[in-house]
């Protein structure tokens, strides 16, 4: 047998063995168990690592919590066949930090949205140390599969400011999941100019992102380049993810050749960050 056959059966069985001892991510609460179909299970899976600070950690926070203030989120839930979908929000950073901080929610009514927007806007910051993406998404899986509801689509909406740099290789974890229906979307946050040096140089995270990260059926990335623009981007995405419309943004699949290609899988060189 060749050495690429043994070295993908090793990572296969790697993996496999991830999902089974992985600490799982807890919660504060719950999952909501009176309403088995939904038209989507959404999971935010939100960046805490360092390199995020406590002022860019608010402006998401708050992003999230305007967006389900917002009647356009509550018109795009009941755009679906069921009208319902049900929300969990998860907090990330190193490879055994991914914290539950609201789990499975019901939201099928404005009044749904609002509730889930006030609880949210209660809840502490938290903050990690590391980037693993490939654990958040590791997480991810493991609430998709114990949440109890049944869906026709189930999507992670990841973002980040920084590549892996901890835990699993990336590829490894996300493409085992797109491989199992779920969908990847990506809030790239690529803070410059005014806000915050984008250290990993201009647009490297956009297209980590788009190369790396995104996958399965509809998947898409957004940029998020100033602390201005957290709110209306977030609402947006939400509002694709939540109704699936077609968006604009490149796909999963798509390459331009005008660009360099990202090794999803070489960690980051600051494994704090």
């Amino acid at each position: 047998m060749g050495a690429r056959p043994v070295l993908r059966l090793m990572g296969a069985c790697l993996l496999t063995l991830f999902f089974a001892v992985a600490p799982q991510a807890h919660s504060t609460d719950r999952p909501a168990g009176g309403l088995a179909e939904v038209d989507l299970q959404l999971i935010l899976a939100v960046d805490v690592s360092p390199s995020m600070s406590s002022a860019e950690q608010r402006v998401q926070r708050d992003g999230y919590v305007e967006a389900f203030r917002h009647a356009d989120i509550a018109r795009a839930i009941k755009s679906g066949e069921r009208g319902r979908i049900a929300v969990l929000y998860l907090e990330w950073a190193g490879p055994r930090q991914q914290t539950v901080v609201m789990p499975w929610t019901i939201v099928e009514s404005l009044d749904d949205a609002l509730m889930l927007a006030d609880r949210l806007a209660a809840l502490p910051l938290t903050e990690g140390r590391g980037t693993s993406i490939s654990g958040a998404l590791s997480a991810a899986n493991a609430l998709f599969a114990k949440s109890g509801l049944g869906s026709p689509r189930r999507v992670i909406d990841l973002s980040g400011d920084g590549p892996n740099n901890a835990g699993l290789p990336l590829q490894l974890v996300h493409d085992a999941l797109i491989t199992d229906g779920v969908t990847v979307n990506g809030l790239a946050i690529s803070l410059r100019a005014a806000d915050t040096l984008d250290s990993f140089g201009p647009h490297f995270i956009e297209l980590y992102y788009e190369s790396c990260v995104i996958g399965g059926s509809g998947a898409f990335s957004i940029t998020v380049e100033n602390t201005a623009g957290f709110a209306s981007a977030i609402r947006k995405k939400l509002v694709n993810e939540i109704a699936g419309l077609p968006t604009i943004v490149q796909p999963a699949t798509y390459r331009s050749r005008s660009r360099p290609i990202v090794d999803c899988d070489t960690i980051g060189e600051r494994p704090g960050r």
